[in-house]
């Protein structure tokens, strides 16, 4: 009697949170048991309401373990297609090289550029404390990274670092 009356109402509660047909009727169906065992702790206010709160929670922790699910296979996907073991010290001896050459070419830009540069990207300073290090204002900072930035797209080939 229990399933029949409110069948309908829960499952369309459930749905809402779910928004998956199947999911939702699994769902319905584990929140019925759990209001049937629930039953002797039920207190007597509000009826609907009690087996609502159980019905909506259900389902967000429904939702929940399917995003985790997601997340856990996006994960393992990603290590798989990470490669093997060689692969990845490949990549990492490739960024190695590139990171030296950037290190050599810095050696290139004009010295009031290059503290920039370095403080911004290699020590990853904000231009609030490379100021303050400085004794100059953020804005001689910002300018200085702009014109930095400048000298470097015009004097360095994309080609010379791949």
């Amino acid at each position: 009697m229990l399933v029949e009356k409110h069948r309908d109402y829960l499952f369309r509660t459930i749905y809402s949170v779910l928004k998956d047909q199947k999911e939702a009727e699994d769902a319905t169906q584990e929140v019925f048991i759990k209001i049937y065992t629930s039953l002797p702790k039920y207190e007597n206010q509000g009826f609907k309401t009690w087996i609502t709160r159980i019905a909506v929670n259900h389902a967000i922790d429904m939702r929940r373990k399917k995003q985790r699910r997601k997340e856990e296979m996006a994960e393992e996907l990603e290590s798989h297609i990470g490669g093997s073991r060689a692969d990845n010290v490949e990549l990492e001896v490739i960024k190695r090289e590139r990171q030296k050459l950037v290190q050599q070419r810095l050696k290139e830009v004009p010295a009031n550029y290059r503290d920039v540069i370095y403080g911004f990207y290699i020590q990853e300073k904000s231009y609030h404390e490379m100021a303050s290090e400085q004794n100059v204002q953020v804005k001689t900072i910002e300018m200085k990274l702009y014109r930095a930035r400048l000298w470097i797209k015009t004097h360095w080939k994309e080609e010379d670092f791949l």
